[in-house]
């Protein structure tokens, strides 16, 4: 401020404080570093080499405390800006009602939906809230909250059992063609079987994306794996190997340090409503 305003008389005014309180502080502020910040005189003050240099500073400083500030008005919990959430694309139509509820509420929230594998990292703010898929996450900082079990089976299309017949047990699967992800490494339960049982000549396409592999399914290019309530209304897919099937938990996961946040909360009062769970139920049989 003596610096802007070129005097301490003048930045006192502005600060609102008594003249003698802004010399106290210059005064402990150049005993501290043991430089001279200002050069004084009748016309009032000019700051020296080191006072130009410690203005670059605070400049600096001040930004990154505009910037905490944003965030910190974020965290407190304004139902506005952006809402994250990750989770693979094959729960995603179980989502989009209780987030088409949270913008309907909260009309200046902009939902951004990652759809990936990936693990993003809440702690560094990737993510809102995550839905995992498999094991409980056993990160010290996250808070873990069931969600729903999915069960998924093996599914060909009818041209495909046209051209190439139905395995009759899992011990006679020679003849026949699989659908897998590009990750060979996928720790899935299914995918796991997929490399346990099935000769790699076997699995003839390969996507990282569930939705690609389901079409490759509808396709006829092989036997995939679809989700067992959603196979159940396509009457153009057959259940292959019915006794061969995977429970799949999912977790509804948020950082410990932001899970009270009212942004947050709101969702997860979304994804709680019981009528909401209702129709899931429904859906799942």
């Amino acid at each position: 401020m003596v610096v802007k305003y070129g005097s301490v008389s003048s930045a006192a005014q502005h600060l609102g404080v008594h003249r003698a309180t802004v010399l106290r502080h210059v005064d402990a502020l150049e005993k501290v570093l043991g430089v001279k910040l200002f050069i004084r005189h009748s016309h009032g003050y000019l700051p020296t080499e080191a006072g130009l240099s410690l203005l670059r500073v605070a400049k600096v400083t001040q930004e990154q405390f505009n910037q905490f500030a944003k965030r910190a008005k974020a965290i407190g919990g304004e139902l506005e800006g952006d809402f994250v959430i990750s989770s693979i694309d094959a729960v995603a139509h179980l989502l989009l009602p209780a987030v088409k509820s949270f913008q309907n509420k909260h009309p200046k929230i902009k939902v951004c939906y990652l759809s990936s594998e990936d693990k993003f990292k809440l702690e560094y703010g990737q993510a809102h809230v995550a839905i995992r898929t498999g094991t409980k996450p056993v990160e010290d900082d996250y808070v873990c909250l069931p969600f729903i079990n999915l069960t998924i089976g093996l599914y060909a299309h009818v041209d495909y059992i046209a051209e190439h017949g139905e395995p009759e047990n899992a011990d006679k699967l020679e003849g026949h063609y699989f659908i897998g992800n590009e990750n060979i490494k996928a720790i899935q339960p299914m995918y796991r079987w997929l490399r346990e049982n099935i000769h790699t000549d076997k699995i003839v396409f390969r996507s990282s994306s569930h939705v690609v592999q389901q079409q490759a399914v509808h396709a006829g290019l092989g036997i995939g794996f679809f989700l067992t309530h959603e196979a159940a209304e396509q009457t153009e897919l057959l259940q292959v190997l019915p006794e061969i099937q995977w429970q799949i938990s999912n977790w509804i996961v948020t950082h410990g340090d932001l899970h009270r946040t009212e942004k947050i909360q709101s969702f997860l009062s979304e994804l709680k409503e019981s009528s909401y769970l209702e129709k899931i139920r429904e859906l799942l049989g």
